[in-house]
């Protein structure tokens, strides 16, 4: 794993119809809007924030986050839509000894279905297989999430099993999770 291609600088990726950049205090409302929205965070173990100035803060932590090479969140952004952030993906739990990494995403209710999460995993688990040369990406995801699966199937992951209240999430207690994994071979072979 080449850690340093994820935080020696901030990382833009981006595809035909998507921008992949820092997400920044510029960005608040947008955060705010995708934040404020309970249904956004229904399948996810991310608490809803309600209040601006907290989630102002979160912008902090993001920063915080990557400076501590722990985790980077990239805003998701519209080329369409004149650089409108409608999401956040994020990849965290960077594990070199077996040169692993998790990744999320979460979108705006105003752009579900639209084909967006699909383009974004697509950019991130390109960059992570070729350019950070991890070995391993992996999702958790909670059994009733049916478009994320899709996402991820879409991309190549496999479903590897059901681990029964394994984790506790924020928000919603002990809960099942789905783990889906690609390894750098199965991405190799669907080129």
């Amino acid at each position: 794993m080449i850690i340093e291609k994820v935080f020696n600088e901030f990382p833009i990726l981006d595809s035909t119809n998507l921008e992949l950049k820092k997400i920044e205090d510029i960005h608040i409302q947008e955060i705010f809007a995708i934040y404020d929205n309970d249904k956004v965070f229904e399948y996810c173990g991310i608490i809803p924030k309600h209040n601006l100035q907290t989630v102002q803060k979160m912008i902090g932590h993001f920063e915080r986050d990557y400076m501590k090479k722990s985790r980077i969140k990239w805003g998701i952004f519209e080329k369409s839509q004149r650089e409108k952030l409608v999401g956040i993906i994020e990849a965290m739990d960077f594990n070199q000894k077996v040169n692993m990494v998790t990744i999320g995403y979460y979108l705006a209710e105003t752009s579900w279905g639209k084909g967006i999460a699909t383009e974004a995993l697509q950019i991130v688990v390109k960059f992570l297989l070729e350019e950070v040369d991890v070995h391993r990406i992996q999702a958790e995801v909670m059994p009733l999430n049916e478009p994320s699966k899709k996402v991820l199937l879409k991309n190549g992951f496999i479903k590897e099993g059901l681990l029964r209240q394994a984790t506790v999430w924020s928000g919603k207690g002990v809960v099942d999770l789905e783990i889906y994994g690609l390894l750098k071979d199965d991405y190799s072979k669907n080129d």
